[in-house]
């Protein structure tokens, strides 16, 4: 069963200073497709969520529904402001969005998706500072850590924009340039027309489960220029997609039974290896997976041997990258 599209992201951070003007671009959000037939398309609930308020009506923030692109509808006032951080008198406010995703047009009001991303935004009582007093740190990256999370088996697609949306339109003169520093042929590629980054081909959880990249950004003012990297994280999301293996390839163990052994002897063990998952908890939803079993039609043999179940996590090396899996011992 195909799950649909996802969020390679579970949530997003990004300031939103007084007066800003309507149509400012906030940040853009990215989806990925789990069939190439699918068109995503994004939605924001009428809702602003005000930490210990009631839900406001969201009056100043939307999205465009086909590219993702958030923006401020209307421009925050003082009023505003006052309003949404309840009387709190705090220089900064934090209120939470949900964004939901569909493959097709949402009808209106519908905000019951379970695949939704969570968007933080911190309202400050000031105006937006002057270029020229950011650092090279805040013109190039938010506050939130370059970490994304891509499902193994699913289609390639565009999942980051490095360029802030709203730095680029108010700091025109500046400019700032990205380049991703990666090893040879891992499976990424940054585009320097649309700063964007995509994974160009299906990734394979059993391959490799984690990509550590850098993103490296440029910021030049006349004779000035600043550099800043910062770490660019890619885990593989497992599909339940390979099956358990045994070592040597043997499903049998023989076991040699002498008289006056003692209750708690091992007889005899066999060894399961599953490279796609690693031990969950509770840790009884990992040992219902596999069972092992007595097979005999002898109840003195029931009554008086057992199969005892162990687990532990393990790693495997394939292409000289780690990858979790299961040692199962029965």
């Amino acid at each position: 069963v195909a799950l649909g599209l996802y969020f390679p992201r579970k949530e997003y951070l990004e300031n939103v200073y007084i007066d800003e003007p309507a149509g400012m671009p906030l940040l853009r959000i990215h989806a990925l497709r789990d069939s190439r037939e699918e068109v995503a398309r994004f939605h924001l609930c009428q809702n602003l969520i005000v930490p210990r308020a009631r839900p406001q009506e969201n009056n100043w923030f939307q999205i465009r529904e086909e590219t993702g692109l958030l923006y401020l509808s209307k421009s925050l006032d003082r009023e505003d402001f006052n309003m949404l951080s309840v009387g709190n008198w705090m220089p900064l406010s934090k209120v939470m969005l949900y964004v939901f995703l569909s493959s097709h047009p949402f009808q209106e009001k519908e905000c019951d998706s379970t695949t939704r991303t969570t968007v933080f935004l911190s309202l400050i009582n000031a105006t937006a500072p002057a270029c020229s007093s950011l650092t090279a740190r805040q013109l190039c990256f938010t506050e939130m850590d370059l970490s994304f999370h891509i499902k193994e088996n699913k289609p390639p697609g565009t999942f980051h924009q490095l360029q802030l949306p709203s730095v680029h339109r108010l700091c025109q003169n500046l400019s700032i340039s990205y380049k991703l520093l990666a090893a040879e042929g891992v499976p990424f590629r940054y585009n320097e027309n649309t700063t964007s980054v995509r994974v160009t081909q299906r990734l394979d959880r059993e391959e490799r489960e984690r990509y550590e990249l850098i993103a490296k950004c440029t910021v030049r003012e006349g004779f000035r220029e600043m550099q800043v990297e910062v770490p660019f994280l890619v885990n593989v999301l497992d599909e339940d997609d390979s099956p358990p293996f045994l070592p040597n390839g043997t499903d049998t163990a023989d076991a040699v039974v002498e008289f006056n052994r003692k209750e708690g002897t091992v007889l005899s063990t066999l060894t399961v290896y599953d490279a796609d998952t690693t031990p969950i908890y509770p840790l009884e939803s990992s040992r219902k997976k596999y069972t092992g079993t007595i097979i005999t039609e002898d109840p003195w043999i029931s009554e008086t041997f057992r199969v005892e179940h162990i687990f532990d996590e393990i790693h495997f090396s394939p292409n000289g990258s780690q990858v979790r899996g299961t040692r199962h011992e029965y």
